[in-house]
């Protein structure tokens, strides 16, 4: 079948033979139009979130009704078939396909670098009722790279029911790359790391004390029918103060599910948390994370994720936590934009 051919028969007229948008002149409204030579924006997205625009219009993803809906005049073929061609005008495979930004878990890191904001929350049920709110930046560079920073703040018990501390935690920044991607395989890894700086209140367990370092490597594997594996190992490193080195392994695996065909999409996903500190006969901790992400808009840029973390080994002195996200992905939208 002739992308080529399907596309200039029913694309150009509007995005040009190019890919690059026809002047305002030929196409005679002011919408902007994407340019797909900029790969920066072509590449993020994976192709059903594409084929759904075509199919049923800009509406379905609360875009533009000037994108007009094909599903009528095109098989699911031709529009994949004219997307292959699409994809043609991108020129740099350095960047990484949407393909790989798959649903985020809860504590595992995905491979994929992001334009996004996340808050992520922690409620503990053990005597200290904590809650712990965590803002953390991430910001792509070029194809591969990206940038993150966070620093959590929250409120927990200090005995008595009115005793009670505020305080701000210690402050993260990190980098990301993204080292390795094959789409016919279905995997990618980046590499990366972090840097704590003791900044939060170690006296009210706000702060560990220590300045660390967190190199990690992290795997992304798709999986048939909307499924995915995602893995991270990661090493801490106490530089300053008195933490124990620590060595990290974090596992999800999920799939999604979407309301009809081109509906909100549902990620359930369960997180194994293994962790065991370097010094001679420690034990290995062991915790379970359940849990499922919603896209809340239309857009599907912003997303809730809900999960519990239950102790499995290793669990003396450790209740249950109620963990959570809301995430924001904001290069596809403004936080009202989309629904």
């Amino acid at each position: 079948m002739d992308g080529a051919k399907l596309y200039e028969q029913a694309c150009a007229a509007c995005h040009g033979s190019d890919g690059r948008g026809r002047p305002l002149e030929e196409r005679g409204f002011v919408l902007e139009l994407p340019d797909f030579t900029d790969c920066e924006f072509a590449s993020r997205e994976p192709d059903p979130d594409w084929h759904a625009v075509i199919h049923e219009g800009g509406p379905v993803r609360a875009f533009d009704r000037m994108m007009p809906a094909f599903g009528d005049a095109l098989t699911d073929e031709e529009i994949y078939a004219i997307l292959g061609h699409v994809r043609t005008f991108c020129t740099n495979d350095n960047w990484p396909r949407g393909e790989f930004n798959v649903p985020k878990p809860l504590f595992t890191e995905k491979a994929f670098p992001e334009d996004e904001t996340v808050f992520n929350v922690r409620l503990d049920t053990d005597d200290s009722k904590a809650v712990v709110i965590e803002p953390l930046y991430e910001k792509r560079f070029g194809p591969r790279g990206m940038i993150e920073a966070k620093v959590p703040f929250g409120r927990r018990q200090t005995g008595g029911d009115d005793g009670a501390e505020i305080g701000f935690g210690d402050l993260t920044v990190g980098y990301r790359y993204a080292l390795y991607h094959n789409l016919d395989r279905g995997n990618a890894f980046s590499i990366g790391g972090e840097v704590v700086l003791p900044t939060g209140d170690e006296d009210n367990g706000f702060g560990a004390g220590s300045t660390k370092l967190e190199p990690h490597v992290s795997f992304v594997q798709l999986l048939p029918g909307d499924a995915f594996l995602q893995s991270q190992v990661q090493m801490d490193f106490a530089v300053t103060g008195s933490a124990l080195d620590k060595g990290i392994v974090r596992t999800a695996i999920g799939r999604t599910f979407t309301e009809g065909e081109f509906g909100r999409a549902w990620s359930p996903m369960v997180e194994l948390l293994a962790s065991r500190e370097t010094v001679s006969e420690a034990d290995v901790t062991l915790d379970l994370v359940p849990q499922m992400q919603v896209a809340l808009n239309t857009r599907q840029h912003i997303l809730l994720n809900v999960g519990v973390r239950v102790p499995v080994a290793n669990s003396q002195g450790r209740k249950a936590q109620i963990v959570m996200y809301l995430l924001w992905d904001w290069f596809d939208g403004g936080f009202r934009d989309g629904w």
